[in-house]
């Protein structure tokens, strides 16, 4: 399908993303590491279109480009992390929580380091600077408080990181990127699933009576805009305070909207396609109303994706409108969230078959945020993530950072199975039914296969349902119970988690991940504690 016509967007980058701070008074979509890596970033700067055309009254021009920062060696990814650090390492740790994977104590302790005294988390910290509260990141938070929330065993930092959220709320109940500018869909989305994460009801935090759904709902297009805008979300409110649609905005507000976070792991199934505001002749009302709301944000992204062959696009000042992956792979999670598997399926395959570049070939290797939506779809979507388009993107992430402290069985397997699973799109496959996806490789293939058979039918069969998170991915996995180098079994399918939980002592592991087995009917063992320090002390 062709793409559909695609409208140029305003561009912002927020003052922790840039050199000199911009305002944010025309802003109609923000570039956080939610969209756009370090990399990509400081190109634009140098580039001089960091600030196109429709920013040229209201930014001031950066004098210098902030000197690159190395990688620390136990986070995920080889960019500079400055302007990503918590934003990739959050993704990546929650993503393989979601595979079973039990991560390195150090990438933890790393992540939990980065928390400021007061709760918050800044884009990124080098080892050793001082905090700045004006630069604390509500993006970098809300998907800190999900990590360590996944992960278990870190209750006061994760409290720590809500009691943030509440003290730096706006007072018309959304949350900005930093503190003390106007609020935006994407952080206050962020900042609700961050709050649903921990069980904390959103219509419970407010600011002067206005709820963290009042802020979110503020930012709905209602029927007063036109039919094919209606249910989307604006990235802010234009000066005159009208809404525009924006694709990524509306993405990752739907998850929220929808009451879900990053792993996604509803069953929940809504017959039919989402269905678009009920607007009787007459309607004014600016806004959606909060009844409805995510199935309204449901609707205009799935139209969006139809109108665009199963993905979203961008479109850059000076460029080309091209696929934003980042959006399609959040629309994936908001669309089955919502209860809408069905017609997240194709974009879900569209990202399998279409997205390996994206995540495995950025200036510095394996780009972690991109690897990791890769396997949060995988997952939500009921894919196979080791045969994800024909690529293991569990291990695509798991080589991206520290080694991991213990594998699920199914992640043996599959790197035994298949080493060269993570090196080229398609490289995983061994028989075309496998394939969770169409990949570039087998798309060629199809189309040879009917140039020469003439009538010959293949059928991918994405095998919806028979694929299960982790272990349960492969047929040949069993439940996820660990295996110590000593061949002794722990017959515990939580024991994963359950040493995750335990508080850190700061015993040494092992640079050597150790394997899941399956053993049932031996006593769990001890789990032991992790590494580190004890929770709600963060490193300075």
């Amino acid at each position: 399908m062709a793409p559909g016509p695609v409208v140029p967007v305003e561009v912002h980058l927020p003052p922790s993303r840039a050199a000199a701070p911009l305002t944010e008074r025309h802003s109609s979509v923000m570039l956080t590491a939610a969209r756009l890596g370090a990399s990509t970033l400081a190109g634009l700067l140098l580039a001089g279109t960091a600030v196109g055309p429709a920013l040229a009254d209201t930014a001031t021009a950066p004098a210098s480009v902030p000197a690159a920062q190395p990688a620390p060696a136990d986070l995920y990814g080889k960019g500079d992390p400055t302007y990503d650090g918590v934003w990739r390492q959050s993704l990546a740790l929650t993503a393989l929580v979601g595979a079973q994977v039990v991560p390195s104590d150090k990438a933890v302790n790393w992540l939990a380091g980065q928390q400021c005294a007061d709760g918050g988390w800044p884009s990124y910290r080098a080892e050793g600077a001082a905090c700045d509260p004006k630069t604390e990141d509500s993006n970098a938070t809300s998907v800190a408080i999900q990590a360590l929330s996944a992960l278990g065993g870190h209750q006061q930092a994760v409290g720590k990181g809500v009691e943030w959220l509440r003290n730096n709320q706006n007072a018309d109940g959304t949350w900005s990127f930093n503190p003390g500018n106007p609020g935006d869909a994407d952080s206050t989305g962020l900042a609700v699933s961050a709050l649903l994460t921990t069980h904390t009801d959103p219509a419970t935090v407010a600011k002067d009576g206005k709820s963290a759904y009042d802020g979110l709902g503020g930012l709905q297009l209602g029927c007063a805009s036109p039919a094919e805008q209606r249910g989307a979300f604006a990235y802010q409110p234009a000066p005159d305070g009208a809404l525009a649609a924006n694709g990524l905005a509306t993405a990752q507000a739907a998850l929220a909207a929808a009451g879900g976070g990053l792993l996604v792991t509803t069953t929940d199934r809504t017959a039919g396609a989402p269905k678009a505001l009920d607007c009787p002749a007459g309607s004014t009302e600016k806004t959606a109303p909060r009844e409805g709301s995510a199935e309204a944000a449901a609707a205009y992204l799935h139209a969006q994706l139809a109108a665009n062959g199963q993905h979203l696009m961008q479109a850059l000042p000076g460029a080309a409108p091209a696929p934003d992956y980042t959006a399609t792979a959040w629309a994936v999670l908001g669309l089955i969230q919502a209860g809408h598997p069905q017609e997240a399926a194709s974009a879900a395959d569209w990202l399998a078959g279409n997205g390996y570049d994206w995540a495995a070939k950025g200036k510095s290797g394996t780009d972690p945020s991109a690897a990791a939506a890769m396997l949060l779809v995988a997952q939500a979507a009921k894919l196979d993530p080791y045969n994800f388009g024909g690529t293991d993107v569990v291990h695509l992430l798991i080589n991206a950072g520290p080694a991991p402290k213990k594998l699920p069985t199914a992640a043996v397997s599959a790197a035994s199975d298949n080493p060269d699973g993570t090196k080229a799109p398609g490289s995983g496959i061994t028989e075309a039914d496998d394939n969770s996806g169409f990949s570039p490789i087998w798309l060629v293939g199809i189309g040879l296969a009917i140039g020469i058979g003439g009538g010959l039918l293949l059928s991918l069969n994405r095998r919806r349902g028979a694929h299960q998170q982790g272990a349960e991915t492969r047929p040949d996995a069993s439940p996820a119970t660990e295996t110590p180098e000593d061949g002794k079994a722990d017959a515990s399918p939580a024991a994963g988690k359950a040493e995750s939980d335990k508080a850190e002592t700061g015993e040494p592991e092992s640079d050597k991940p150790e394997a899941d087995g399956s053993e049932a009917g031996k006593a769990e063992p001890k789990a032991e504690p992790e590494a580190g320090q004890p929770e709600g002390d963060p490193k300075k």
